[in-house]
């Protein structure tokens, strides 16, 4: 797996993660958008995705089931005293995560 995070213009990329799905990699990219954000000191985060099912476990909408119960306690662990976090979903062709991924391996 591989994922990729986009705050303040930058692209900040993770590969070699190991096997996995699609839905674990975009927890693993909503932890990583987090710790991103706290080290550039952000205490006011929206994050935004592409996958609906994902997006919605992580504010609570829909249910967390299987290895999503474990991935969501980690994003909500990582997430630091005192900072605000928004999650929203987006369409896929407005993801900058998902295209600078894309840009890697000229897609």
């Amino acid at each position: 797996m591989e994922i990729a995070v986009v705050a303040q213009g930058r692209a900040y990329v993770r590969q070699d993660l190991g096997q996995g799905s699609s839905f674990d990699a975009e927890w693993l990219a909503l932890v990583y958008a987090v710790e991103v954000a706290a080290s550039l000191g952000q205490t006011d985060v929206a994050l935004l995705g592409d996958s609906a099912t994902v997006i919605g476990q992580a504010c609570g909408r829909v249910k967390c089931r299987g290895d999503a119960i474990a991935h969501h306690a980690r994003f909500i662990a990582t997430i630091p005293a005192g900072t605000s976090v928004r999650v929203r979903l987006i369409k896929r062709t407005q993801n900058l995560a998902g295209i600078a991924l894309a840009r890697l391996h000229d897609r």
